[in-house]
């Protein structure tokens, strides 16, 4: 299902995130001082990840019966035919 929906670039960008925010954690206990940069990465993959779980509903059409089909691959085999 995942990759039905092509979730997985926003699945990936969450596992760097956390990934980047680990590296804040660690960072800020041993007093580094480029510590907020991690967490500006973490906070940028996190954002991101927000907007790649969004985009398949904002790429969703709806049919006929005003219902709408998140699995746009299979609705455009039905339109061209």
């Amino acid at each position: 299902m995942i990759k039905v929906m092509k979730l997985q670039k926003a699945v990936w960008a969450i596992i760097l995130g956390v990934i980047a925010l680990v590296v804040y954690i660690i960072m800020v206990t041993s007093d580094q001082p480029g510590s907020i940069y991690a967490l500006e990465i973490a906070g940028v993959f996190f954002m991101g990840a927000a907007i790649l779980f969004l985009y398949p509903l904002w790429t969703a059409k709806e049919d006929v019966r005003g219902e709408v089909e998140l699995d746009v691959e299979k609705q455009e085999e039905t339109e061209t035919k």
